[in-house]
């Protein structure tokens, strides 16, 4: 490959060309495949796949999809030496796949919107817990799809499963699932699944009663549900109540430990939560006890700060305490549309801004992994919009 192509040769050292070999053929074929790949991935799409059912059945396990970076605008990387076309570890090994010897700091480009509410975003998820226990650097932490229900500014509740946002009902997604208690007279077969389109990441086997009859849990939308009621060997069908022991933040006083336990600061659950202020670029905040409680732990870890403290109930930036606090960056809140099956920001806080990768764009390829050979390819999705 002529890497100095604009530089004009004089004639009398231009000699003739000699004809490449065909290692040298492939091997300029696969650099500049590589190169070409490695800009598309970093500046307009990247290919994901979806692991778990936390966004079904907007979703589904096993559907490939094509991510825009330019929606919302393309991250520049903060470790400039990293293998072309991997994430946190070169393929198929657990051997880190780059090096922090180079750190840049991160910027964005200029995109063509901003994350907007009922957008289905990826992102990288914040809490060190949720990437390994590695502090990955921010751009290789381990990417979610969700959709963002809030963001920056809002103030966000759910009441009863509904989510409202600024005193506002939001419009749910049309294949929302949440999970119900099913008890029928006998075990289901695996027939009897496929026909209601439903695949082992659907439901979990409880066990049988002493009576014989045995009960499931399964995640449905309201439609399966009205379909599943009619059925002759289903006794019945009964939501699953959350409530608040099921570990949604803030979990204690700036995410923090009372006598060797846990302290729940709230009674908020999973289908009652808030209300909550999501953080805005430029807003300002007193620092108290509340706030502290709930904003302390993203000011600490997330908002750019060298040096920060809680302690005694005060917030110490570079050995100084302050008194009101103004956010650096905005915030997102994001769930998944299978609302008692999500691992989300009801359990872990906020999204940052410059934790956002881009906006799920397209279907391109869907796989079911359960079904028979002749079934595997879900035909249906193919090149579908992701709403």
């Amino acid at each position: 490959m002529n890497w100095q192509f604009w530089k004009k040769r004089s004639p009398e050292n231009q000699q003739e060309d000699q004809p490449k070999t065909k290692v040298r053929e492939w091997w300029d074929a696969i650099l500049f495949a590589v190169i070409a790949a490695t800009l598309i991935r970093w500046l307009i799409m990247e290919a994901y796949t979806i692991p778990t059912p936390s966004m079904e059945n907007t979703l589904l396990v096993g559907d490939f999809l094509f991510v825009s970076k330019f929606h919302y605008g393309t991250r520049t990387t903060t470790t400039p030496l990293q293998v072309p076309l991997t994430h946190q570890k070169i393929w198929f090994t657990n051997i880190p796949s780059y090096l922090e010897w180079i750190k840049l700091p991160q910027y964005r480009l200029p995109g063509l919107s901003h994350i907007k509410r009922n957008d289905i975003v990826v992102f990288n998820v914040p809490p060190k817990g949720l990437n390994e226990g590695i502090d990955y650097p921010v751009d290789l932490k381990t990417n979610y799809i969700k959709r963002c229900v809030a963001v920056a500014g809002d103030i966000l509740e759910i009441k009863n499963k509904q989510v409202y946002t600024n005193g506002e009902a939001e419009e749910n997604p049309p294949q929302m699932q949440y999970s119900y208690l099913v008890i029928s007279d006998g075990p289901i077969n695996e027939r009897n699944f496929a026909k209601l389109d439903l695949g082992p990441e659907d439901y979990t086997v409880y066990g049988r009663q002493e009576d014989g009859k045995f009960v499931y849990l399964m995640w449905l939308t309201n439609e399966k549900v009205a379909e599943i009621k009619k059925l002759p060997y289903i006794k019945s069908i009964e939501e699953e109540k959350k409530t608040d022991e099921d570990g949604v933040i803030p979990y204690s006083s700036y995410y923090g430990w009372s006598g060797g336990q846990e302290k729940k600061y709230s009674n908020w659950a999973a289908d009652n939560f808030g209300p909550l202020w999501i953080p805005k670029a430029g807003a300002t905040i007193p620092i108290n006890d509340s706030t502290l409680t709930y904003y302390g732990a993203t000011i600490r870890m997330y908002d750019h700060n060298k040096d920060v403290k809680i302690e005694g109930g005060k917030l110490i930036i570079d050995g100084k305490e302050v008194s009101e606090y103004t956010f650096k960056q905005d915030y997102y809140f994001m769930m998944g549309d299978n609302r008692h099956n999500s691992l989300d920001s009801r359990f872990w806080g906020f999204v940052p801004e410059d934790h956002v990768v881009g906006k799920a764009f397209f279907i391109w390829l869907s796989i079911d992994k359960n079904a028979g050979l002749l079934n595997k390819i879900r035909w249906r999705r193919f090149f579908n919009l992701i709403r």
